[in-house]
């Protein structure tokens, strides 16, 4: 197992992570936080530890620095801004190429909340890269006309009684030209807190992975 903390350059600065990598990987899933949030989020991670359990290597990291976090805090100012957060989950999918324990990964997007549109940016700019794009009650619509130019097929995961996500989410699929897959889990809400959803959420995750590992 790889376990280390890593800076990835970005914009001047550096994003921290935390990689975690099993032997053998068969594929690298980076998720992409959502708004307010960051690579603790106990969700996130907890999902993260369940995709390592199946062979899967992970890649937790701050989409924002230290200091454009404070902002975000106190202002909001950068949890809705897809195009940087989307230049910036590129930034760390060609981070990820150049590193001798990762470079030959196939690479999975895992976005929550307005993550998950930065994530579709992202495989939309990196088409050779990406193997495949999962949202976890996801803003794709906010991925706006790189929606279009996705090349990944995508994996939407929703809770049942979030409703103006889910209808988001169904509108958004509908301009994906790629295969999908809408997954609803019922009786969970938006940050899939009810007992058991969140497990669903990572079986889902990692049933979808490995179906489109099989083929390569």
């Amino acid at each position: 197992m790889i376990s280390q903390l890593v800076r990835v350059p970005v914009d001047g600065a550096a994003l921290t992570g935390d990689l975690l990598v099993p032997t053998p990987a068969r594929a690298l899933v980076l998720f992409a936080h959502g708004s307010g949030s960051s690579r603790h989020s106990p969700r996130n991670r907890m999902v993260a530890a369940e995709l390592r359990t199946v062979g899967l290597g992970t890649l937790l990291i701050d989409l924002l620095t230290e200091q454009e976090e404070r902002e975000d805090a106190s202002t909001g100012v950068h949890r809705f801004d897809i195009p940087l957060l989307g230049r910036r989950v590129v930034a760390v999918v060609d981070w990820l190429a150049a590193q001798h324990d990762t470079r030959a990964l196939p690479v999975v997007l895992f976005g929550a909340s307005t993550g998950a549109a930065a994530a579709l940016v992202a495989a939309a700019e990196r088409p050779d890269r990406v193997l495949t794009v999962v949202s976890r009650g996801g803003r794709p619509d906010l991925a706006e006309a790189a929606l279009d130019r996705v090349r990944a097929p995508v994996l939407l995961v929703v809770g049942g009684r979030d409703v103006e996500v889910l209808a988001l989410n169904e509108e958004a699929a509908r301009r994906l030209r790629v295969p999908y897959s809408l997954h609803v889990v019922p009786g969970a809400t938006h940050l899939f807190e009810e007992p058991g959803t969140l497990e669903q959420v990572a079986e889902a995750a990692a049933a979808w992975c490995d179906d489109r590992l099989k083929p390569a």
